[in-house]
């Protein structure tokens, strides 16, 4: 069985702040190194790199992350997009890997630098200009293709999950991450060692924060951000009874115009309702989280310990990952969750398993 031995991250910087000058393998390289140091593992044990970068212009980063880290030549690196959830989904094919016998030794986690995405261009087949867009389609429907903050506002409508609501969760998620020592798994750079976003967030703030749609606010939706997390994935041999054993994880796709809701099929494929000790939940969106929470039957008394995605920022492709790394620091008893969701209608979920 596949196990999880080293997790590591930087800290989560909104765009435009301390990261915003570093290139993709200059944010992952060395949080790969930093796995391999933890454990002692030297890089030319390393059989893959895969990572996932949902906003980047290309060329593999995966690749350039493995040669800017000084791994060996021979390590061709895969670089994944499956938007929100390909940090997560990374840890999957690792696991994958070393179930199959393909690879003893992966290193699988998510970059992004939302601060140095390309702009986008979609070229005009009848020769007129170009036509910028932020958002790719994420389905061949353009009516059932929402944009984001208003899938999550449907959501709210439907469910009956009001601002007070979403607010008091937010709220909650950057209390927590304030009071969180997270030092053990973050790799320093540039000088930050930190997250930088999470605040007191009052009441009185709250209420001021611009509305992006309906009960939607900025306080409420989790802030683009730059950052790489890396989980280090080897084969039981090579745990020797160490880290997390990787029970099972599932990517289920569902509906397109209710993303929020994609995990709780991924979740229900892993979980069967036995005891948590942690569960990490994407928070792109506090009613998406609180959606998840609800449906799958999830106590939210074990969700996000340490803050959630509202408090840090959501580094996009990187955000799957750093659920993983949150549960490998965080867990030390029995079984803990991570799941995410990603714009199309895609939740993915884990299953990890702590020593007895």
């Amino acid at each position: 069985m596949a196990c999880l031995i080293a997790a590591r991250r930087t800290a989560v910087v909104p765009r435009g702040g301390a990261f915003a000058r570093l290139r993709i393998e200059d944010l992952a390289a060395p949080v790969l190194t930093a796995c391999l140091d933890d454990v002692g593992i030297g890089p030319g044990q390393v059989d893959e790199v895969i990572l996932s970068n949902a906003l980047g212009a290309g060329g593999n980063p995966a690749r350039r992350a493995a040669l800017a880290a000084g791994l060996p030549e021979r390590v061709a690196g895969l670089t994944i997009d499956r938007q929100c959830a390909g940090g997560l989904d990374a840890i999957l094919l690792a696991r994958a890997l070393v179930d199959s016998g393909a690879a003893e030794v992966v290193l699988a986690g998510g970059v992004e630098s939302y601060s140095r995405r390309p702009l986008r261009l979609a070229t005009d087949p009848d020769g007129g200009p170009p036509v910028a867009y932020d958002q790719a389609p994420f389905t061949p429907w353009p009516d059932r293709d929402p944009g984001m903050a208003e899938a999550a506002e449907a959501l709210a409508r439907r469910l009956g999950i009001g601002r007070a609501r979403q607010e008091a969760w937010a709220a909650e998620s950057h209390a927590k991450a304030l009071a969180a020592d997270m030092s053990a798994e973050i790799v320093a750079l540039n000088g930050v060692a930190r997250d930088a976003f999470p605040r007191l967030l009052t009441p009185k703030l709250m209420s001021r924060a611009p509305v992006l749609t309906g009960s939607i606010t900025a306080a409420t939706a989790a802030v683009a951000a730059d950052a790489a997390a890396v989980c280090l994935v080897v084969s039981d041999r090579i745990a020797a009874g160490r880290g997390l054993a990787l029970l099972s994880g599932a990517t289920v796709g569902g509906t397109p115009e209710e993303p929020g809701l994609a995990p709780v099929a991924a979740i229900r494929r892993v979980w069967r309702g036995e005891p948590l000790a942690q569960a990490e939940i994407m928070e792109a969106y506090a009613v998406q989280a609180l959606a998840v929470i609800d449906a799958a039957g999830l106590d939210p008394a074990i969700v996000n310990p340490g803050g959630g995605g509202l408090a840090r920022g959501h580094p996009v492709g990187a955000s799957g990952a750093i659920l993983a790394v949150r549960l490998f620091h965080g867990l030390r008893k029995s079984r803990g969750l991570a799941a995410i969701a990603a714009a199309g209608g895609i939740g993915t979920a884990l299953l990890v398993e702590a020593p007895a």
